[in-house]
């Protein structure tokens, strides 16, 4: 893995998120099996300029956290704000909200109507909120994606488009509306090897012009890598670690991000394979949510360090939303601040 060499420098600390959540809560009626509780507590920030990826399993939350900071879905409990501002759920406020964040999906054609011309595409949403300037507007939304000459493409469809081109339609969308910050769900999934980097380039300078910031949800730690400024690791609806890119992926603090990252060719260790399945939702395990498939559990080191008591009964707080450091909700040694040595290692030195 290495970073992108285009990242910046780290926004301070003191600036005000674009887009944040506060103890964000999302349950869901599990057809009379009870609550799923989908999202059980998030903190989270991304500020001005900045990308933040956010990562982990499927049916970990990532999805359903994402429509709540777009109002999509609204929590059951905690806030999600956009400039500060608590966001409001009347049909005005939400309106004038998604001027300001705009969703970028997985499938560039799912997304697109393919009856519709990539220039009616493009003006959607310029006709919803009533602005002027259309064409002005879409050709040079068109042009900032890497669509040019943008008059060539006004009155193609999307199936006369590569998958590449098709994304950029869907982003050139969101932009021509100048939202302060994208929601992008898997933004690169479903496109060939070979035009992932065009698309990540693409956010990146997107980043670089305009200010833009961005939450990428992806499964895909080399993504997050190369495009992240932070990351957050979410389990079973809770963030468990989360930090600067560099930092999270190069040395990991939860057994769980280490898991992950032990899989990536590049980690230059045996893969750490996690057994069973992510627990169901509805009855998610009580003291640390990750501890029915903890290898540090499971090997005893927890035991033998003194905090297996601690790693059953006791949920770990909820991470803050700071940007100033690195965090794991995680109440083995090796989460703090002394270091990141494995947990064997850390119980045979105890």
């Amino acid at each position: 893995m290495t970073a992108s060499a285009a990242r910046p420098a780290a926004q301070p600390s003191g600036q005000t998120a674009v887009l944040a959540a506060r103890d964000v809560r999302v349950h869901y009626a599990a057809h009379g099996r009870g609550t799923a509780r989908a999202v059980d507590g998030v903190d989270l920030d991304v500020a001005p300029g900045e990308i933040v990826a956010l990562v982990g399993e499927s049916g970990c939350g990532k999805t359903t956290l994402a429509r709540a900071l777009l109002g999509l879905a609204r929590p059951d409990g905690g806030q999600v704000t956009f400039r500060g501002e608590p966001l409001a759920y009347t049909s005005r406020a939400l309106k004038r909200f998604r001027r300001g964040a705009q969703l970028v999906l997985q499938d560039p054609t799912g997304a697109l109507n393919p009856r519709h011309t990539v220039y009616e595409a493009v003006a959607e949403g310029l006709r919803v909120h009533g602005i002027g300037d259309e064409e002005e507007r879409v050709a040079a939304a068109l042009a900032r994606c890497g669509l040019r000459p943008p008059e060539r493409f006004f009155q193609r469809y999307p199936h006369e488009l590569s998958g590449g081109q098709r994304q950029r339609v869907v982003i050139a969308g969101a932009l021509v509306l100048e939202p302060q910050v994208l929601v992008a769900d898997e933004p690169v999934a479903s496109l060939d090897a070979s035009v992932r980097g065009e698309i990540l380039a693409l956010l990146l300078r997107l980043r670089d012009e305009l200010g833009l910031s961005a939450l990428v949800v992806t499964h895909d730690l080399g993504l997050a890598w190369n495009i992240a400024d932070r990351i957050a690791v979410m389990y079973l609806g809770r963030i468990v670690e989360c930090g600067p890119v560099e930092d999270v992926l190069g040395a990991p603090r939860h057994p769980y991000t280490r898991a992950l990252v032990s899989v990536l060719p590049e980690a230059g260790t045996p893969p750490t394979v996690l057994t069973g399945e992510p627990p169901d939702p509805v009855r998610v395990p009580g003291g640390c949510r990750f501890h029915p498939r903890c290898p540090v559990v499971a090997s005893g080191a927890a035991e033998r360090a003194g905090h297996l008591d601690r790693c059953l009964g006791a949920d770990p707080p909820i991470l803050s939303a700071g940007r100033a450091g690195h965090q794991a909700a995680c109440h083995h040694p090796y989460a703090g601040d002394q270091g990141v040595e494995s947990g064997a290692g850390k119980a045979a030195s105890a």
